[in-house]
C-alpha cells in the first residue's frame, strides 16, 4: 500500500485490514518530511486540524499489523520480512 498525508483513507484502510485481512501488507506513506502546518502542492496533501500526518498514519498502520516502511525503496524487503514472520507464525 501507498499512501500520502492528508485524508484519513489510510486510517481505514488500516481497521478494514485489521478486521478482514490475513494476508501480509506492506506499507509506505509519502510526506514523511512535509513541514507541519504548510499546504502541499494538492488538496489530498492537506493536514487539516493535526489529522493525516504521516506519524498518524504510519501509527494506525503499524497498530494493525501492516509492516510499515520508511522509503518506497524498502518496500521489497518489507514484504520479505512480511512473509518470513508469516511463515515462522
Amino acid at each position: 500500500m501507498i499512501g500520502e498525508i492528508g485524508g484519513t483513507a489510510e486510517e481505514e484502510a488500516a481497521a478494514f485490514a485489521r478486521d478482514n485481512l490475513s494476508k501480509p501488507i506492506v506499507a509506505f506513506i509519502a510526506g514523511q518530511t512535509a513541514p507541519p502546518g504548510r499546504r502541499m502542492g494538492h488538496a489530498g496533501a492537506i493536514i487539516a486540524g493535526g489529522k493525516g500526518t504521516a506519524a498518524e498514519k504510519m501509527k494506525a498502520l503499524e497498530d494493525a499489523g501492516i509492516h510499515v516502511v520508511r522509503s518506497p525503496a524498502d518496500i521489497g524487503s518489507g514484504m520479505k520480512q512480511a512473509l518470513a514472520e508469516r511463515a515462522a507464525a
